[in-house]
């Protein structure tokens, strides 16, 4: 059949994610290339506090639970399909984990590392643009919520 492309499961998990939103089909496609499937078992830990960050962690199915397993053994947030978690490691190459993720269901994630994204900086910065402008919404309603948490009606 000409004119049809299949689209992979992945790929359209992909389409759904707020961090790619904007990106057309064909940029998809490249960001796809460029992410690497984890799975993780309930109760398996993906990164611990204090290692050095080196990617965005995207969930595609299951739950993933962030912790500090210093203060308390219950999740600080959790992380379900669609969402990401570990976006700092994108844009600081000496950032070092603060928390602990741990799959809190059996989870399949995918990663985007630094170096990839620096050589999407390079290679296709249409994309990288798109892709920071949501990383900065993302931040940007994060600080929010954390001075809303903090009782202050405005952020700086």
């Amino acid at each position: 059949m000409f004119g049809f492309t299949k689209t992979s499961p992945r790929l359209k998990r992909l389409e759904s994610i707020s961090l790619f939103r904007g990106l057309t089909r064909r940029e998809l496609n490249i960001i796809e290339m460029m992410l690497h499937e984890r799975y993780y078992l309930a109760g398996e830990v993906i990164f611990d506090a204090g290692e050095e960050g080196q990617g965005i962690y995207i969930v595609l199915q299951g739950r993933v639970g962030i912790f500090n397993p210093d203060t308390s053994p219950h999740a600080l947030g959790e992380h379900e399909a669609g969402s990401f978690f570990g976006e700092l490691a994108l844009l600081d190459d000496d950032i070092h984990r603060t928390s602990q993720a741990r799959a809190m269901e059996d989870s399949s994630l995918v990663v985007m590392f630094r170096g990839e994204f620096l050589q999407l900086l390079e290679t296709h910065a249409v994309i990288a643009s798109k892709i920071s402008l949501q990383l900065a919404r993302h931040l940007g309603h994060r600080l929010r919520n954390a001075a809303l948490a903090q009782g202050r009606r405005e952020v700086l």
